[in-house]
């Protein structure tokens, strides 16, 4: 089976910053705080869209962000929600962890979402810190970080179509040029061949994957070349394009090629025989080629097949072979998307120690370091009593200041909160 990859960093919106506002309305020249509360940051999504089949995209842009949220305003206006960024997956995909490598998420039906990142809450603007005691604070809180990692998405793929023909007809030129991108793929140990895997683009949200099957001669149905493994993944396809060296430059003739290759398909499978096809007539730009297509084409127009002259060296009827097969798969419709039961998945929080605050000491430095604790200095303004003395609060309510004492901390001595450098007083 063949598996395509992708590695993507996702970021949620970080949340909007409280507001530091005062009613200042006519007539009431000394109104109370009016901050309004930041907006939450937007959530990167993982939506299931069927008219996805591969991850290609993922492999041109591989940094996703939603977007923060707005900061609050005065008159206590709250400010706006960040807008969520919804990633399409096609069906069956499998989301993992990148550091641990947990799957997180299996995505199969349509429709499906799995938020992957969350966006940060926003920070409360100064009005809610107004008490009996403090109606005039002259500080908010800051918005919360988005969730930010990097993840790694899976989807066992099955080849749309099966590239087929003996060695050396050009298979491996023709994927290479028709294909803009290739995933990541399983080995077949079967022999020193290896199946080929490319994905086919014909516009921003549609293409098809082709394998090339390499090793595909005479016994194949028997276990000689690739064998029965990758045989049964052929016949999964839903279109064979059939190449053959319209040329005949190494001795056989091209038409012979097609009937010993179809009989090899059907005395493996008498349903892969019976696969559409389309054949491809290669080595256009030689002139034996040119002298046996008339023939060639004879033939094919009596088996009732549809026969595309090309050069795979030259790039010559590629653009044509292309949506051949493209409206062929068209017409064929869309296969059941390979539906794989993960076991065990852990849905877990992946910022599950965001709220721990680590105490330390290190050498002779004391060091003070979390999220919560890079929160409350952003959301503090040292140069006004009441916001200096609501940090020292938190710092206490939390447990610091003990912890700081029983590494044994003494008065006047420095300690790193979150890169900033203060003196410790009890």
């Amino acid at each position: 089976m063949f598996v395509d990859v992708a590695k993507i960093f996702v970021k949620g919106g970080n949340g909007g910053h409280g507001a530091v506002a005062f009613r200042r309305e006519k007539y009431e020249p000394s109104g109370g705080p009016a901050g309004g509360d930041g907006g939450d940051g937007g959530n990167v999504i993982l939506e299931v869209d069927e008219g996805i089949r591969t991850l290609m995209d993922f492999r041109y842009k591989r940094h996703y962000k939603a977007e923060n949220g707005e900061n609050g305003k005065s008159k206590k206006q709250y400010g706006k929600k960040g807008k969520d960024l919804i990633l399409k997956v096609p069906p069956g995909t499998i989301v993992k962890d990148t550091e641990t490598g947990i799957v997180i998420a299996d995505l199969t039906k349509k429709g499906e979402r799995f938020i992957v990142a969350k966006g940060g809450r926003g920070g409360r603007g100064n009005a809610k810190f107004a008490t009996s005691t403090r109606q005039a604070p002259r500080f908010a809180e800051a918005g919360e970080k988005g969730e930010e990692r990097w993840i790694t998405l899976e989807l066992k793929l099955l080849a749309d179509v099966g590239l087929v023909g003996f060695p050396n007809v050009g298979k491996s030129t023709l994927l290479s040029t028709l294909t803009d991108a290739k995933p990541k793929i399983a080995n077949y140990h079967f022999t020193t061949l290896t199946p080929n895997l490319g994905v086919v683009r014909i516009s921003y949200d549609s293409s098809f994957v082709i394998a090339d099957i390499p090793g595909l001669i005479e016994g194949a149905h028997i276990g000689v070349g690739l064998g029965h493994e990758f045989l049964r993944h052929v016949e999964r396809t839903r279109l064979l394009v059939h190449l053959i060296d319209a040329s005949g430059l190494e001795g056989r003739d091209p038409i012979d090629d097609f009937y010993k290759i179809n009989e090899e398909l059907k005395k493996y499978s008498p349903k892969l025989a019976d696969k559409p096809q389309i054949v491809v007539a290669n080595k256009m730009d030689l002139p034996q080629a040119r002298e046996n297509f008339p023939r060639i084409k004879q033939e094919m127009d009596r088996l009732g097949l549809e026969l595309i002259p090309i050069s795979a060296a030259t790039s010559e009827g590629l653009n044509e072979l292309k949506y051949a097969i493209w409206n062929k798969l068209k017409e064929i419709g869309e296969p059941e998307p390979i539906v794989e039961v993960v076991e065990n998945i852990n849905l877990y929080e992946f910022n599950k120690d965001k709220n721990k605050v680590i105490v330390k000491k290190e050498g002779d430095k004391y060091i003070v370091e979390g999220d919560p604790i890079e929160k409350l200095i952003n959301s503090t303004n040292f140069d006004d009593l009441d916001s200096l003395r609501h940090f020292q609060k938190v710092m206490r309510k939390r447990g610091i200041v003990d912890e700081l004492k029983e590494l044994g901390i003494k008065d006047g001595e420095i300690v790193n909160i979150c890169g900033y450098e203060f003196e410790f007083f009890d």
